[in-house]
């Protein structure tokens, strides 16, 4: 069935603070404030209840988030330093399944009282009543169980995207924000960037509309990309030092050690990642998805696959997404390309050098050139964008903050996360459906309103993807 709605803006969510979480009496948290502000003023860190702080100056540390981050290394760990970077988070802990290794050490240094942790689980248990926000940074897989414990927790999260590593857990993840009222963004950072507000202002002010067909693509090599014909997992390699192997696999059947699954060759597996689709289309078809209300696609069709394998992405994809008209928004072709020699053919007016990863825009009258990430986009040919130029409205900005600050400010609630999950959760949604045709191959029928395909049970089976293992089944249940 075809979607007829289109998808609303979430109400900025209540503000919850610690005082609220911990339930201590007033005593307790005028003492608790009155010893951490005394020793801001000495610029010192503090240690209670347990937990040590990383004091930031400028702020009182009764308005600053207590933030934990798992997952330091890589992504991860720029995740950490850029929140903990801000002026309103203390970072208080560090978790990672292989702490004692080089990536992690420009995070390490930056929060060097921080209490450190391997296992998530531990860190949320002796110090949930001193976190207020949990930020992910680990390997798709390995997202949804730390964002369901530290949800059900109260705890804002920060979750790197994608989402999650399947439809399923994506949908889990979307009810769960709404059931504890918790802050959520993911991270894909353009969202708070430049595109964003000009995406805003050109919709609402007429520019952006009437769009039909919308062209992304992203065509660097991928670390998966010369492998061959993989037959299976890879076995025979030793488990680094200080690796916790076993937690590194989280709700995922447990494999033998091989380095093309650690460190940041997971992404390649269609049982760890999400490919390209999941790395790149957060920041390139983001503002696209948000302001046309797009919603699901009611058929998927894999137009070209390259090599195709039961167990890692091809080479190269095509993949077409049909979505339905919403209102008086004409229905809408979404395109995506990746691989190093699958480019898309650029639409007329475009005469520049095609870069390895954007978008084009395409409208009954007007057609639109962007990067990714934070870029703005430009009419084609320039010669109707600087005709245009005195129509064009300016982007305003509902805040000066970026997209890290933003969570933090959503988690105090003072603004809304721009990428929320009932935002951010439809457009992972998109993605872990087109990772499903990238598998099966085909076209595949989506009912948009029941969340099943009508052609496939195979497709079907995989919406949840594998069980989890044992002793993991408890953050289905959350």
């Amino acid at each position: 069935m075809k979607p007829t709605s289109a998808q609303n803006d979430p109400q900025p969510p209540s503000a919850t603070n610690r005082k609220q979480r911990r339930k201590l009496d007033p005593i307790q948290q005028m003492n608790r404030r009155k010893f951490l502000q005394g020793l801001a003023a000495t610029g010192v860190t503090a240690a209670t209840g347990g937990a040590v702080f990383h004091i930031a100056r400028g702020v009182p540390p009764s308005e600053r988030v207590n933030v934990a981050c798992v997952g330091v290394a890589a992504q991860g760990g720029s995740i950490a330093r850029g929140i903990g970077g801000q002026n309103i988070a203390n970072v208080v802990a560090l978790c990672d399944v292989h702490m004692d290794r080089d990536a992690t050490k420009e995070t390490l240094e930056q929060f060097p009282n921080a209490r450190r942790f391997t296992d998530f689980r531990k860190m949320l248990e002796e110090m949930g009543d001193d976190i207020d926000a949990v930020t992910i940074g680990t390997p798709d897989h390995s997202h949804f169980p730390i964002a369901m414990l530290a949800m059900s927790m109260g705890k804002g999260v920060y979750v790197e995207k994608p989402l999650s590593n399947s439809f399923q857990e994506t949908e889990l993840m979307m009810a769960a924000e709404k059931k504890y009222k918790v802050a959520a963004q993911l991270g894909n950072q353009g969202h708070s960037g430049n595109n964003y507000h000009q995406w805003k202002s050109w919709t609402e002010g007429g520019i952006i509309k009437d769009i039909t067909k919308v062209i992304g693509f992203m065509n660097s090599g991928r670390r998966w990309h010369g492998w061959g014909n993989v037959t299976g997992y890879e076995s025979g390699a030793s488990v680094p030092d200080g690796l916790d192997w076993d937690l590194w696999h989280a709700t995922a059947e447990m494999r033998p050690f091989s380095p093309r699954l650690h460190p940041g060759n997971w992404r390649g597996w269609y049982r760890y990642g999400n490919g390209a689709f999941g790395d790149w289309g957060p920041h390139i078809l983001d503002t696209a998805h948000r302001f046309l209300n797009l919603g699901l696609p009611y058929e998927i069709e894999a137009v070209e696959l390259d090599q195709p394998n039961p167990y890692i992405f091809p080479m190269a994809s095509t993949i077409k997404f049909s979505f339905a008209a919403r209102g008086d928004q004409p229905p809408v072709e979404v395109w995506w390309y990746d691989g190093t020699r699958n480019k898309p053919e650029t639409p007329p007016g475009f005469d520049g050098e095609l870069r390895n990863a954007g978008k084009f825009v395409i409208g009954k009258d007007l057609i639109f050139h962007g990067g990714t990430h934070g870029d703005t986009v430009r009419i084609i040919p320039e010669e109707k964008m600087q005709d245009m130029r005195s129509q064009l409205p300016p982007i305003e900005r509902d805040s000066n903050s970026n997209h890290h600050r933003n969570f933090l400010l959503g988690v105090k609630g003072e603004e809304q996360c721009r990428s929320s999950l009932d935002v951010a959760g439809p457009l992972s949604m998109v993605f872990n459906l087109g990772v499903i045709c990238q598998e099966l191959g085909g076209k595949l029928q989506f009912d948009t309103e029941t969340h099943r395909f009508t052609n496939s049970d195979e497709a079907n089976q995989l919406l949840a993807g594998p069980p989890p293992r044992q002793g993991w089944e408890q953050y289905y249940r959350l």
